[in-house]
């Protein structure tokens, strides 16, 4: 199967979590033999040196160009140790917009980035630089977070909640089960959020979404495994993590689209959601562009 990433770009503050998005971002560009980049971004200082003394600008600016060196010497130290040649790229500014620019830039077709856990606040005000560039990546962004698990690929579920969004997801999870050779399962959640439903309602609701799930037409010529399921949770996101935890799935592939800019605003996307309370790996799709 030809390649369908043929360019990675994983963008690293050298922190554990990134060191865990080095290992994915390796391994997919094995996997998919795809060219790799490595990117890590300096913080920019420029708009606190308005005000300052020439001697004061000087000094920061020589602090910044030894970060810079030293980033890449770092890179290419993990390049020597990963025995996987990559280009490195070291730029100043805001990491989230630096990452976006290079993957325009580059022309990449999928960033890969670890997430650092946040507080609530943190969460619902800020984010992270992960969340940011999730919201403006224009390809698809693999988020990865620090864990035990080694970056293979075996089991890849697919939540649909069979909008016209879920042809993609489906379509990227084929090929990824294809270039790993892994399993796949479609899961849609049946959200009972705070209703209380007879036995009997339940389960012809259960029966109504799997059969819905499992009329739906499959890739020809499929060679891999897929199973369909339907899970009941109190909400997408929960039943999602829930679901691929508790059967060991080593990544999800999912799509960012929410109904509505407000929505993703107060209450962030289902994707941003499954992200923030999973250990596993998740394959988020930018929305497609009419």
């Amino acid at each position: 199967m030809p390649a369908f990433l043929k360019k990675i770009l994983w963008a690293t503050d050298f922190s554990d979590e990134a060191q865990e998005a080095c290992l994915y971002a390796v391994n997919f560009a094995k996997e998919l033999k795809a060219n790799l980049i490595a990117l890590h971004v300096v913080p920019d200082f420029s708009p606190a040196l308005y005000n300052t003394s020439y001697t004061i600008k000087g000094e920061l600016a020589k602090r910044v160009n030894f970060q810079k060196k030293e980033a890449r010497k770092k890179l290419e130290g993990i390049m020597k140790a990963k025995e996987k040649s990559f280009k490195v790229l070291i730029k100043e500014g805001s990491p989230s917009k630096k990452i976006i620019e290079t993957a325009e830039e580059e022309k990449v077709d999928l960033i890969v980035i670890g997430k650092r856990g946040l507080s609530a606040v943190e969460k619902l005000f800020i984010g992270s630089v992960a969340n940011q560039v999730l919201r403006h990546s224009p390809v698809p962004v693999l988020i990865t977070k620090k864990c035990i698990q080694k970056p293979g690929v075996k089991k890849i579920l697919v939540p649909t909640d069979f909008t016209p969004q879920e042809d993609t997801e489906r379509e990227y999870a084929w090929k990824l089960a294809k270039a790993f050779d892994a399993d796949l399962t479609l899961l849609h959640v049946l959200e009972l959020h705070d209703y209380e439903f007879s036995p009997r309602v339940l389960d012809e609701m259960f029966d109504a979404l799997l059969q819905k799930l499992r009329q739906r037409k499959k890739k020809e010529k499929q060679d891999i495994k897929v199973d369909e399921e339907v899970y009941r949770a109190l909400n997408a996101a929960l039943g999602i993590v829930d679901f691929a935890e508790t059967h060991h799935f080593d990544l999800i592939v999912i799509s960012t689209y929410v109904r509505s800019k407000l929505e993703r605003f107060f209450l962030g996307s289902t994707t941003e959601k499954v992200i923030s309370y999973t250990h596993i790996p998740v394959f988020a799709i930018p929305p497609v562009k009419k």
